[in-house]
């Protein structure tokens, strides 16, 4: 039987030296908005049982998640969400908390996604929930923190927003079951225009099917909400659209210019989001690198209903991104090495911190020869060795 001890999982990678290091700066930085916003950190289990995932809401099939039992032979999954546990957690141990909270996490998360399909099935989180209060000031306060984020980490980038309620207004008046308009869903999300016009061509033809159909194409600025109007009007997807129209409008004055996208085809888990929804971009990577939006029904699941609303961005991917620009360097290398004269050893060692409390990146040489310190500072391409001698010789 073949051993895998020289493997990682599929799906998974080793982060090594720089890596590491444009990870804890991307981190950082995205960590200090959330922290200057308000919001406080939480940590949630690594494992949970397999019925936090089942609620009906969590659009989080089975097969996605990576299964195991515990010593009573119950059900548990390698944590696939964060925002069901923190619903969990918020049920539970702050269930008696005052509202607004204002919560956000750092953790990676697990999917077992489909061999051959190159996406990761362990991805660094970092994230936001804001619940107990909806309304313009609570979404627009989740929109800014996002894209406050993303600036933290990157100049190019475009941020599209939707609403979820446009979608929902317009399958609801069709004659369909929840399977059929879960197809309809899912084609307008990833843009397969052919599957999405056999779907509805087998529909009766109407003025929701014809607004349907056109919601992928319903991608740009200010202009698409004159064209949504002409088709959503005397719908209920009115209500939504109007709505959207005012949080856009009110999110121009950052000055975000063509930065800012409506994609009323941006109709992500219809049976979790329930208002706004949005995504966002860097150049350069190809998957949204921030997913999220409106969610007043999941907390209902835990017996602790109220209005919530969050995102999540995959720091992980912006790490990757950040170490191929030519302009960004994270190279541990030091200025020079300190070999100790034997007996110098602790003398050495407080002179290098002396030295890199000055701005000097030096290190003590670990090594047992100066030969063998040389020998390693050219493999290192350090050019900088010195000789630290005893000041007292005995």
């Amino acid at each position: 039987m073949k051993k895998y001890i020289m493997q990682t999982p599929e799906g998974t990678k080793d982060f090594l030296f720089a890596e590491c290091s444009a990870m804890d700066d991307i981190c950082g930085k995205i960590e200090s908005v959330f922290v200057e916003r308000g919001y406080k950190k939480v940590i949630t289990p690594g494992i949970e049982f397999y019925d936090v995932f089942s609620v009906p809401c969590s659009g989080i099939s089975q097969e996605e998640m990576f299964k195991l039992t515990d010593n009573k032979g119950r059900l548990l999954v390698v944590r696939p969400d964060i925002t069901l546990p923190i619903a969990r957690m918020v049920s539970t141990r702050l269930k008696n908390s005052a509202l607004p909270l204002k919560l956000y996490y750092k953790q990676p998360v697990y999917r077992n996604n489909p061999t051959l399909t190159g996406r990761r099935n362990e991805i660094m989180q970092m994230g936001v929930e804001l619940l107990g209060v909806q309304g313009m000031r609570a979404d627009l306060e989740i929109l800014t923190t996002a894209i406050d984020s993303v600036m933290s980490v990157a100049d190019d980038f475009r941020i599209e927003l939707g609403h979820a309620e446009v979608f929902d207004a317009l399958s609801d008046e069709l004659n369909i079951d929840e399977d059929y308009k879960e197809k309809i869903r899912s084609s307008i999300e990833s843009k397969n225009y052919s599957s999405l016009n056999n779907l509805l061509d087998k529909l009766e033809q109407s003025k929701t099917v014809r607004a349907i159909r056109s919601l992928p194409s319903l991608f740009g600025g200010e202009e698409v909400f004159e064209k949504a109007k002409d088709i959503c009007s005397g719908t209920k997807a009115e209500q939504a659209l109007d709505y959207l129209h005012q949080i856009y409008s009110n999110l121009l004055p950052l000055g975000l210019g063509d930065k800012l996208i409506i994609d009323l085809g941006l109709v992500q888990r219809n049976d979790y989001y329930t208002g706004i929804v949005f995504s966002g971009y860097i150049n350069g990577i190809g998957d949204a690198v921030v997913s999220g939006g409106r969610y007043d029904k999941l907390l209902s699941e835990f017996d602790a209903p109220m209005c919530a609303a969050g995102f999540a961005m995959d720091t992980d991917a912006v790490t990757l991104k950040q170490l191929s620009d030519a302009d960004v360097s994270y190279s541990d290398k030091p200025e020079l090495f300190v070999f100790a004269e034997d007996g110098a050893e602790i003398e050495a060692i407080s002179y290098v911190s002396e030295l890199n409390k000055k701005g000097i990146k030096a290190q003590f040489s670990v090594l047992p020869t100066l030969e063998e310190t040389k020998a390693f500072a050219q493999k290192r391409g350090v050019q900088r060795v010195e000789m630290f001698e005893r000041k007292e010789k005995i």
